[in-house]
C-alpha cells in the first residue's frame, strides 16, 4: 500500500532535499542528504542522488512506500 501526499509548490521549483524536510520525510538536512546519497529516493520512478535536484509541478518523489506529488498553488 502506498501513502500519497500532495505538496503545493509556491515558487518555480523546490530542491529535493528541501522537499524531504518540508514534508517530514527527513528530520533534518543531514538526514535528507544521507537518504538521497544512499539511493533511498526516486523522482518520477528513477533513483535520484542529487540533493539539489529541482522539482517542478508534476514531479513525483517516492521514498519507500511514501509518494509525494508536486502540484501548483
Amino acid at each position: 500500500m502506498t501513502n500519497d501526499t500532495d505538496f503545493a509548490l509556491r515558487g518555480e521549483y523546490i530542491a529535493l532535499d528541501a522537499l524531504l524536510k518540508a514534508t517530514g520525510l527527513a528530520a533534518s538536512g543531514g538526514a535528507a542528504k544521507t537518504l538521497i546519497a544512499t539511493g533511498g529516493v526516486a523522482v518520477n520512478g528513477e533513483p535520484e542522488t542529487r540533493r539539489g535536484r529541482k522539482l517542478r509541478v508534476g514531479d513525483v518523489v517516492t521514498v519507500g512506500e511514501l509518494r509525494v506529488q508536486i502540484h501548483g498553488p
